[in-house]
């Protein structure tokens, strides 16, 4: 269970870092941080995705008895989410780092709505968080409760973990809507007040 658990433990903590300085990424104003944090995210998420294939090709290679075994066992539930990252988020961050990147001679300014907006969209925080929570049923079952054992516990766990990823999407899509709407030219009051009237 020990080692389970240690390989288990990387994996988890990797991918719940990456989904918080996912989640952070709009609140930068700084474009020179922006820039940073999409960096740092990128090596979380590429970590992430390395250590999950890793696990799951040893476990598709291992006799089937070792703890890897048990640990690739537990995490085929993350594989579909990390697929998920690999193929949106990733691309996403990088391109949000290389508009972040274009400022790099004036690293004081303020970061555009437009590039907060883009990392407020749902593709790039929501598939991390949502693989950070398909690793704990891993990690409860690794300390030893398996919550897939009893039926009476399985449906809730997993009408929980839905809904969690349902609020995580409807949280990120607000939020990304509000900055997408500070994108969009607004046209003064007094510019409409002095509009000819049309009869």
């Amino acid at each position: 269970m020990e080692s389970q658990l240690t390989i288990l433990l990387p994996v988890a903590a990797v991918w719940l870092a990456a989904g918080v300085v996912a989640d952070g990424l709009p609140r930068l104003r700084n474009t020179h941080m922006l820039h940073r944090r999409t960096g740092w995210l990128l090596v979380l998420a590429l970590t992430g995705v390395a250590l999950t294939t890793a696990v799951l090709g040893a476990g598709l290679l291992s006799a089937g008895t070792a703890p890897v075994d048990q640990a690739a066992a537990g995490l085929t539930l993350v594989a579909g989410p990390a697929l998920v990252a690999t193929v949106c988020s990733v691309r996403r961050i990088r391109r949000l780092r290389a508009g972040a990147g274009a400022f790099a001679s004036a690293p004081a300014t303020p970061a555009p709505h437009g590039l907060r907006a883009a990392a407020a969209h749902p593709l790039v925080g929501l598939p991390l968080q949502a693989t950070a929570l398909a690793t704990v049923p891993a990690v409860i079952a690794a300390v030893g409760t398996d919550l897939g054992a009893d039926p009476s516990v399985t449906g809730p766990a997993i009408t929980v973990g839905a809904l969690a990823v349902v609020a995580i999407g409807v949280r990120h899509a607000l939020r990304h809507s509000r900055f997408a709407e500070q994108v969009q030219p607004h046209t003064p009051r007094s510019a409409r007040a002095t509009d000819p009237l049309h009869i």
